[in-house]
């Protein structure tokens, strides 16, 4: 049966975003620190105010990060973007994959393959999405541990925003036990020391669109495995 507009991927993310934000939308951005990424994004008008309570603590419970292109990912998409040496001829992974933002840098820069890991099935869905818009070919997994059985060679991992929380510490272990090189961007450990890893930049970036967050978390550190 021929898919209608209503059912399409993309209509049923708006759908979805629009029972979590009335009057949102997704709409394609090209981001201003990697232009030549254009992603579905939230409008940056979406209303801020007017939410009721219920529909704030269900946004609290689970937001909607993939609508987001946050300042760490967008970060590590340039830095990939202005470094193909990093990624390419590799197979690259992008953990919490989120808009796929960093896993799309990846393959324009030159990755011989990227696999898109995320829980969320809209995270994964919208950034196919992404990925279609930006022409290039990913794939799409739900599971980590599917994805280190594979044993890859001349393999990397990305991770953004994850290891601020400490008590996902022990993953890192795991991933520099089996990628080839782990790559990490955070805007909240604020320079942090992380065990194995070396930070080879700090840059100023911004969520898009703008949530005119903190200055402090518009810092990003970008950490490389030694």
């Amino acid at each position: 049966m021929d898919q209608t507009p209503t059912d399409s991927p993309l209509a049923v993310l708006q759908s979805y975003l629009q029972q979590r934000i009335p009057q949102s939308r997704l709409e394609v951005i090209a981001l201003p620190q990697a232009p030549e990424i254009r992603l579905h994004l939230i409008n940056s008008d979406y209303p801020r105010n007017g939410l009721n309570r219920e529909q704030v603590e269900a946004l609290m419970d689970n937001p909607p990060y993939w609508a987001f292109c946050w300042a760490s990912g967008q970060v590590l998409a340039r830095l990939i973007l202005d470094n193909p040496q990093w990624v390419n001829n590799k197979t690259v992974v992008d953990f919490g994959a989120g808009s796929g933002v960093v896993g799309i840098a990846a393959k324009m820069a030159g990755a011989h393959r990227v696999i898109l890991c995320d829980l969320d099935t809209q995270a994964l869905a919208v950034a196919q999405l992404n990925a279609t818009l930006c022409e290039v070919e990913v794939e799409l997994s739900a599971s980590l541990d599917e994805i280190l059985a594979l044993n890859l060679q001349n393999s990397l991992v990305t991770v953004a925003d994850v290891f601020y929380d400490r008590d996902n510490l022990p993953l890192l272990a795991t991933l520099e036990q089996h990628f080839s090189a782990v790559l990490v961007a955070d805007s909240r450990l604020k320079g942090q020391a992380l065990p194995g890893m070396a930070i080879i930049a700090n840059h100023s970036s911004h969520t898009v669109p703008d949530l005119d967050e903190s200055v402090e978390f518009n810092r990003v550190a970008v950490y490389k495995s030694l």
